[in-house]
């Protein structure tokens, strides 16, 4: 569990990282164009750090208010807009051609899309520890046990689309299910038998597109290492406590014990304490009684057995590592699916086959970017590309406020020969914010109902 400040201190970069490429697109392209900047500002409200630099003495901030920014152009608003200086003639937005201006409005989404694949990028290079998907515990009386699903099933294909990774599988889980109300998985056994089950979940589906209900809904878990113990160091806490080499752990002190992760972090949480431990042992039963040990690790007490899981996650868990060339495919391949994916999953909203409660607000998000951050570089960057793709997509929306929304207006104005009226475009900023304003307080309601459970 990371702490408030640590989820603030990550959502306060991710937030600036990801506003700062989004608007430098927009800045870029707009002096590429030929159009003045008056003002770059990451964050909104009063400048607390502000340097004036370029030959158009361009206004360089960093605001109070870190949750957006702007880049503000010379001429930028119709009619009333900044007054244009006979040396600036021909520089402001507004006088320059239309297609111009929509190709500034469409780099700020298109720049987010670029950093997600730089990032991806990356990530490939550097290799990411990839877990193939795999059958955990099963639930009775559930949806994947009725369909037969067994413990360390791997998942070869969802319908007809391969799954090397879980990322893979869940999208194209949720994809099958919403679409056809079923999911079909092909699935290898541990002998190598290789059959198809099919969850049929009918009307069912919108309810398990919630947050954390799929895999609790389908009653199943994702595969992770048993609890089941290939090694016990000699005068370590568990061989002393009478732990040995086979025995399963199924609780400690009536905790359950479904994992090896989860008897990690039960015994982590517990340094020096006595506790009860349930196994079983050729089979049968059994309770021990040991003392937890305890070690400082990154200056905080924490526990340890000195026990260890073997080899067994080496047939689940890889590396996906690729050299700069074959990056670029698999950067390309990954920004491009999850985009699409994005896509397929705000037109299912509209619609109501997927789950209202999956908007997030600042609150989810910031507890998003805290968790990736701590989980380490690799983490953070890949939760990085995903904000960055779904700020490029909502940005994207013909939302009179936003980016989409203008490219609107002003392909209105190339097919007409005139813009709109004024008073035409301050109602549909009316009507934007409102609809923003809408969204906002939903999102905050939804984090607010996480919260309290």
């Amino acid at each position: 569990m990371t702490s408030v400040l640590t989820n603030f201190l990550a959502f306060i970069v991710a937030i600036s990282v990801l506003v700062a490429v989004h608007e430098y697109g927009h800045y870029i392209v707009g002096r590429w164009c030929g159009m003045k900047v008056l003002r770059f500002s990451i964050g909104f409200g009063k400048p607390i750090w502000m340097r004036v630099a370029g030959k158009d003495r361009t206004e360089y901030c960093l605001a109070a208010i870190p949750l957006g920014g702007y880049v503000k152009f010379l001429g930028e608003r119709y009619g009333t807009g900044d007054p244009v200086d006979p040396a600036d003639e021909g520089r402001a937005f507004n006088q320059r051609p239309v297609w111009n201006r929509i190709l500034v409005l469409l780099a700020g989404p298109f720049f987010n899309f670029l950093f997600a694949f730089v990032a991806y990028w990356a990530l490939f290079i550097n290799g990411v520890p990839t877990m193939k998907p795999a059958v955990g515990e099963v639930v009775e009386a559930s949806y994947a046990a009725d369909a037969g699903l067994q413990f360390g099933d791997r998942i070869l294909k969802v319908g007809e689309r391969d799954t090397t990774d879980w990322e893979t599988a869940l999208g194209a889980m949720l994809d099958e299910m919403v679409s056809e109300g079923t999911v079909t998985l092909k699935l290898e056994e541990a002998d190598g038998f290789i059959r198809t089950a099919t969850m049929d979940v009918g009307d069912d589906r919108t309810r398990l597109t919630e947050p954390g209900m799929l895999f609790e809904g389908l009653g199943f878990e994702p595969w992770r290492p048993p609890a089941v113990l290939a090694t016990v160091t000699d005068g370590g806490a568990g061989q002393l406590g009478g732990l040995e080499p086979g025995d399963k752990i199924t609780s400690i002190d009536g905790e359950r014990v479904s994992s090896f992760t989860d008897l990690q972090q039960i015994v982590s949480a517990r340094p020096a304490e006595f506790v009860a431990v349930m196994l079983i042992r050729n089979g049968e039963p059994l309770s021990v009684d040991l003392t937890i040990g305890s070690q400082v690790v990154d200056g905080q007490e924490s526990g340890f057995l000195n026990v260890g899981v073997g080899d067994i996650t080496t047939d689940f868990w890889y590396v996906r590592k690729f050299g700069p060339l074959q990056s670029v495919g698999q950067s390309i391949e990954r920004t491009w699916s999850s985009t699409a994916f994005t896509v397929r999953m705000l037109g299912r909203m509209v619609t109501g086959d997927v789950s209202i409660e999956n908007i997030s607000g600042p609150i989810s998000i910031a507890q998003f970017a805290g968790n990736s951050a701590a989980a380490g570089l690799n983490a953070f960057f890949n939760f990085l590309a995903l904000v960055s793709i779904s700020l490029g997509v909502l940005n994207l929306l013909p939302v009179p406020v936003l980016d989409g929304g203008q490219i609107v207006y002003h392909s209105i104005e190339g097919i007409k020969g005139s813009p709109l009226s004024e008073r035409a475009q301050l109602m549909g900023q009316q009507v934007g914010i409102l609809a923003l304003l809408l969204l906002m307080s939903f999102a905050f309601y939804n984090d607010i109902a996480r919260i309290l459970g």
